[in-house]
C-alpha cells in the first residue's frame, strides 16, 4: 500500500504516483489537500516577505536580472494591473461588454511573457492581458475586444500572438498543431533562431477534451510546446479540488513529459521556470507543463460574484502573497529602488489609465460592413454577396422613423 507521500508527491524514478486502484481516505485526502497548497515541490526564488533565496537549479536563468530588470519587472506588473483595474470599471460603467480580470496574476504573466524571445509564438485564453502586454500588444486593443468592436485588433502574427479564445481549452490543440509545424518545418535545435510555443490555460480547462488531446500530441511529436497552466484555484465556482486528487503539473508525468509547479506570484521563479521550459522545447526536449500555483483575486469575469462561493479569509490570506508587493518589498529592502522611483511609476499607471479611460469613451463604433472582413484570406462570392444583402437592407432603414 503506497503512503500519503508517495500519492501526492511521488520521489522521481520512483514509480507511478497512484500505486494502488484504489486509494485509502488517507490518501485521498493528502491528494486534495496538495491541490490546494505550494508543497515542498513549488519552485520559489523570492518568498512572499521578499526575500530571496537561492535555487541551484534555476538561479542560473535569472543571472541576469539586476537592479534594473527587476525594476522593469514591477514596472511590468504596475501597469497591467492598473489597465486591468480599469478595464474592469469600464465595463462597470457600461462601456465594455465584460472583462475577465487578472488581478493577483500579474506575476505569472509577466514573468512567462518576459521569458519568451520574439520568434516565440504564444496562444493565450482570454485572461492574458499581462502576456499580451509583453508582446507589444497595447491594452487598447483588448478593450476593443471586450467592447465587440473587434475580434482581434493586433496582428497576430507581427506580434506572435493569437487572438483571444473564449472555448474553454480549444487553444491547447491549436497551440501544439503549430508547435508540430515548428518541430516538421526544422524550427528547433537551431539556437539562436530555433523557436517555441507557449499555450495558457487555467485550472479548469484541465477538466476539458481538447487539453489532454493537446497533451497526447504533443508528447507523441516532441512538440515545442510550453503547457503553461495558471492554476488560480477556482475554476469560475468550482475549487481544484474537486478536478483533481493530484497536483496538476504531475499529469504530465502520464503523457511522458516532464511538469514542474512554479509560485505563481513569484515573478522572479517564473521567468526562471519559464525560461528553461522554453529552453528544452527549442532544443528539441519538449513538450513541458508548468503549473504556475497562484490566485485570482477578483471574479471569474464581471459577470461572477465571488462572495457566493468562497470565504473572504482565503482571500485575505493570500493578499499577503501579493506578486507586486513582495517585489516592492524587495527592491526596498535591498537598495535597489529610491522613493522617486515607485512615484514615477504611479504617475505612469495613472497616466495609462487615463489614456485607456479616452480611448474607450471615444471609441467609434465600426461599420456594419466590418463583420465581413478579415473572415477568409482572400475574397469569398457567398460571403461577398451575403455583404451585400445586408448591407442594402440596412440601407432602407435610412431616414425613416424606426
Amino acid at each position: 500500500m503506497s503512503s500519503p507521500e508517495q500519492w501526492t508527491h511521488p520521489e522521481p524514478g520512483g514509480g507511478p504516483a497512484a500505486t494502488a486502484a484504489k486509494p485509502t481516505p488517507e490518501q485521498v485526502i493528502a491528494g486534495l489537500r496538495a491541490t490546494n497548497e505550494g508543497g515542498a515541490e513549488l519552485v520559489e526564488l523570492l518568498t512572499p516577505e521578499g526575500e530571496r533565496v537561492a535555487n541551484p537549479e534555476f538561479d542560473k536563468y535569472v543571472a541576469d536580472i539586476g537592479a534594473e530588470e527587476l525594476r522593469a519587472l514591477y514596472r511590468d506588473m504596475v501597469l497591467v494591473r492598473r489597465a486591468d483595474r480599469e478595464g474592469n470599471a469600464l465595463q462597470r460603467q457600461g462601456q465594455l461588454g465584460i472583462w475577465v480580470p487578472l488581478l493577483g496574476q500579474e506575476a505569472a504573466q509577466i514573468g512567462a511573457g518576459r521569458a519568451l524571445k520574439p520568434q516565440d509564438m504564444v496562444f493565450p485564453s482570454y485572461r492574458e492581458h499581462g502576456v499580451a502586454w509583453c508582446r507589444g500588444v497595447k491594452p487598447e486593443q483588448i478593450l476593443a475586444t471586450f467592447r465587440g468592436t473587434e475580434h482581434s485588433e493586433w496582428d497576430p502574427v507581427k506580434h506572435r500572438f493569437h487572438p483571444y479564445t473564449i472555448v474553454i481549452g480549444n487553444q491547447v490543440v491549436n497551440a501544439t498543431g503549430y508547435a508540430m509545424g515548428q518541430k516538421f518545418e526544422g524550427k528547433v535545435g537551431h539556437e539562436p533562431d530555433a523557436e517555441a510555443t507557449m499555450v495558457f490555460f487555467g485550472d479548469g480547462a484541465t477538466s476539458q477534451g481538447d487539453v489532454h488531446e493537446g497533451f497526447v500530441w504533443a508528447a507523441v511529436y516532441d512538440a515545442p510546446v510550453v503547457f503553461y497552466c495558471q492554476n488560480n484555484q477556482w475554476a469560475i465556482s468550482e475549487p481544484t479540488e474537486r478536478q483533481s486528487r493530484l497536483p496538476l503539473y504531475q499529469r504530465a508525468r502520464g503523457y511522458g513529459f516532464p511538469g514542474i509547479r512554479v509560485d505563481g506570484n513569484d515573478v522572479l521563479a517564473c521567468l526562471a521556470v519559464s525560461r528553461w521550459a522554453l529552453e528544452e522545447c527549442r532544443t528539441g526536449n519538449g513538450p513541458v507543463l508548468i503549473e504556475a500555483f497562484t490566485y485570482r483575486m477578483d471574479a471569474h469575469t464581471t459577470s461572477d460574484d465571488p462572495t457566493r462561493y468562497r470565504l473572504s479569509d482565503e482571500l485575505e490570506a493570500w493578499k499577503l502573497k501579493d506578486p507586486i508587493e513582495r517585489v516592492r518589498v524587495h527592491l526596498v529592502r535591498s537598495g535597489m529602488a529610491e522613493p522617486e522611483f515607485f512615484d514615477e511609476v504611479q504617475l505612469e499607471a495613472d497616466q495609462l489609465a487615463s489614456e485607456l479611460r479616452a480611448y474607450c469613451f471615444n471609441m467609434p463604433d465600426p461599420p456594419a460592413s466590418r463583420i465581413f472582413e478579415k473572415v477568409y484570406a482572400g475574397g469569398n462570392p457567398l460571403l461577398e454577396r451575403e455583404r451585400d444583402e445586408y448591407l442594402e437592407y440596412l440601407a432602407g432603414f435610412e431616414g425613416g422613423a424606426h
